[in-house]
């Protein structure tokens, strides 16, 4: 593609360049062909077709890989990508502050979670929020703990609540509370009610679990502790959603991983059975996670500030459930 000498201008590039590019090329970049994208935009191939060729003249680089067999993005796609989802994220909120600016609060706060959050720090917050801001609303989404942050980092969320693996540098973490994780059976279990159990009996059984329980991923303590427990390498059943995977324990698809302070309740009604170990158990942290490039409305602002507030003026050991 030839470049002329103001190819890359910044005034030029500035001038010239659509949002409507922008936007029907993350479309582009998060599709599996350009009959996926033009599905997505309501619009027709050639046209889709269309806009990544102008954009691609404006950049003045090629985006897009799309020889036979192949549809991924090249390295100049995957930078404007980037920074464009952020654009995208920044785009779609102007309309929700500009309609939050009132006397009264009453934005809408879009949160974040991995399924398996049990936290009553953040149930208090929410309700002491809500008293304080009843027209105020909420949108809650289950996410993976990498989605949960994909989400955040696009300005797409207000905040996560989730695990992290590893901290990008253009978000923000506070550590909200603490878990320790054990390891449970279900009814149809023949552990199950057994308290002469030992590690070593546990050898070769069937395991369930969560998807991030590999040794390079967040869960690599409750990994380790499958391990030492010389579960059988084969795992029956994974989800990301804790959930399923306690549906799966109880289910008696095989001895799996659970936060220990939301299986309490399984362990009393008779559904869940904790087996050992029973000593030494992994601590998992869970944090709210924030990007401070994105312009919040005041719901959003006043709700992070009292969350953050809470943990402030809680102290840790508090925040740690057993």
């Amino acid at each position: 593609m030839a470049k002329s000498p103001n190819q890359y201008d910044p005034d030029r590039v500035a001038r010239e360049l659509d949002w409507n590019l922008l936007r029907t090329f993350v479309v582009l970049a998060e599709s599996h062909s350009i009959t996926d994208a033009a599905n997505q935009l309501g619009l027709r191939q050639p046209s889709v077709s269309a806009a990544l060729k102008k954009l691609e003249d404006r950049i003045g680089r090629k985006l897009l890989d799309r020889s036979p067999g192949r549809f991924v993005l090249t390295d100049a796609g995957h930078l404007l990508y980037r920074e464009a989802v952020e654009i995208n994220g920044s785009v779609l909120r102007l309309s929700t502050l500009m309609r939050d600016l009132t006397d009264e609060v009453q934005g809408n706060v879009k949160i974040a979670v991995a399924s398996h959050v049990v936290c009553p720090l953040l149930d208090e917050a929410l309700a002491c929020f809500h008293a304080d801001h009843p027209n105020a609303s909420f949108s809650i989404e289950v996410h993976s703990s990498a989605d949960a942050i994909a989400e955040v980092a696009a300005k797409r969320a207000s905040f996560a609540v989730c695990l992290v693996k590893d901290h990008n540098p253009k978000l923000e973490y506070r550590r909200l509370y603490r878990e320790y994780f054990g390891l449970f059976c279900g009814p149809n279990h023949p552990f199950f009610g057994r308290k002469d159990l030992t590690v070593a009996d546990l050898a070769g059984q069937s395991s369930v679990s969560f998807e991030t329980d590999r040794l390079q991923d967040v869960l690599r303590p409750v990994t380790v502790m499958r391990a030492q427990a010389e579960l059988g390498q084969k795992i029956t059943g994974v989800s990301s959603h804790l959930e399923e995977v306690r549906r799966m324990i109880v289910a008696g698809l095989g001895i799996g991983p659970l936060p220990l302070h939301v299986a309490a309740r399984d362990v009393r009604d008779q559904h869940l059975w904790q087996v050992p170990p029973y000593e030494g158990l992994p601590a998992i942290d869970v944090h709210v996670v924030w990007n401070p490039a994105t312009v919040k409305n005041r719901a959003e602002e006043l709700l992070l500030q009292e969350i953050l507030a809470a943990i402030d003026t809680t102290p840790m050991d508090i925040r740690t459930y057993r």
